[in-house]
């Protein structure tokens, strides 16, 4: 694993990782270079907390899927993380030129999903044209759930943080939210539902 993010083999959810794994906070700096750092340390953090209660002591039965499911959710957060393309912003003043990342739309609407007790999003798209003001959006959304969570309930308690935080914080012309419940977790020391 290289060290520089300036080297274009740097792995920055290893790297990232491995800060996290020795109990650490990495360097500002390193935060600081780009959103995408952040948003990928912040989306981590909150990952590895929701694992400690999704993966069920009986996971060592089941390694395989839960190192594959795993593996899928650190795959989304590093390729969710980087920027995309750029969503304008509009200003009153001509001179001014704002707008926001998708990488930062997408941490916006991992953060609501996550805010939900019982899930967990595994991927977010945006399809639509997000550079083009008032073009209609959908966002997508993968979500895994803990065993005994009302799934239609569940789907639309995501739908509606992931909208509220989208109609806060963004100009987007949010035409729907999709969500498909791909994953279902036992809670640690759960017990079953009568």
């Amino acid at each position: 694993m290289t060290s520089s993010p300036d080297d274009p083999d740097f792995d920055l959810i290893a790297h990232l990782s491995d800060f996290l794994d020795r109990g650490e906070s990495p360097p500002d700096e390193l935060l600081n270079t780009t959103p995408d750092h952040r948003l990928a340390y912040d989306a981590l953090t909150r990952f590895r907390s929701m694992a400690q209660d999704i993966l069920a002591e009986e996971v060592s039965e089941l390694s395989a899927d839960a190192d594959s499911w795993v593996a899928g959710i650190l795959k989304s957060i590093h390729r969710e993380s980087r920027v995309g393309r750029t969503i304008p912003v509009s200003h009153p003043s001509p001179k001014a030129a704002l707008s926001l990342t998708e990488g930062a739309v997408r941490g916006l609407i991992r953060a609501a999903g996550d805010a939900v007790a019982g899930t967990f999003i595994g991927s977010c798209t945006l399809d639509g044209d997000v550079a083009v003001p008032g073009s209609p959006i959908t966002v997508n959304v993968e979500a895994s759930v803990f065993w005994g969570e009302r799934m239609p309930q569940t789907a639309k308690r995501l739908r509606d943080a992931i909208t509220t935080s989208l109609l806060h914080h963004t100009e987007l012309n949010i035409q729907a939210v999709n969500v498909t419940i791909t994953d279902v977790h036992l809670r640690r020391n759960a017990t079953p539902a009568d």
